[in-house]
């Protein structure tokens, strides 16, 4: 790992998986490793993040009536939210030589409302670039976990009643899986895909070591 103190820019480091892949706790987990090597860190998350963005962030997850949410709907709120965070977070953390750490990010949008949702590929490029600008992470962490091991530590959470996109079926997340493997495949030289079935330790030392020596 690099000396913190010559850090001139900072690094934007997203986390992907589906539902109940575990991707939160390591988060916490590499925030705590770069923390103790030195490093200022923003763990953020989307939707999310600031004050519209938690203000999108529950009406994207907790919107319950008669009248479903479309899926072009939900892309657009995805990415005003997306396009709030970058510009009031992200890109002052990184001018200011700060690690992110972001749950979520654009990766999030093409697979879940491209592939899931089976929105064309153009247009969710499209808004996706409109939100974000020129910024892209540095490196993406895919935790990688099956469909039904995901849905199961769902079940057993102890926290509130499933959201929007906890609610979905065992294909959807199939799909999202899928999806996330097909980006990482496609653009190696910034995902990681880690192992999400190990044990949360195992894990957060697989993705720290990868990181070490991507960085290096």
């Amino acid at each position: 790992m690099p000396d913190p103190k010559n850090n001139e820019n900072g690094l934007l480091i997203t986390f992907e998986g589906s539902e109940g892949s575990g991707k939160t706790t390591q988060i916490s987990r590499l925030a705590t490793s770069f923390e103790d090597e030195g490093f200022e860190v923003v763990v953020t998350r989307e939707p999310g993040g600031t004050q519209i963005g938690e203000d999108i962030r529950h009406m994207l997850l907790h919107a319950y009536g008669d009248d479903r949410m479309f899926s072009e709907t939900e892309l657009l709120l995805f990415a005003a939210s997306r396009a709030q965070l970058v510009r009031e977070v992200i890109l002052p953390s990184l001018d200011e030589g700060k690690i992110i750490l972001c749950d979520r990010f654009l990766d999030s949008t093409t697979v879940y409302q491209g592939v899931g949702r089976k929105i064309a590929a153009e247009p969710v490029h499209i808004i996706n670039t409109f939100a974000v600008g020129d910024l892209m992470p540095d490196y993406t962490i895919v935790v990688d976990t099956p469909a039904e091991i995901g849905m199961e530590r769902i079940k057993h959470r102890a926290s509130d009643l499933p959201d929007r996109m906890e609610e979905e079926n065992i294909e959807f997340y199939r799909k999202v899986r899928e999806g996330y493997l097909m980006l990482a495949k496609a653009i190696p030289d910034r995902f990681i895909i880690a192992d999400g079935t190990k044990e949360r330790q195992e894990v957060a030392e697989d993705i720290w070591n990868e990181l070490c020596r991507l960085i290096d």
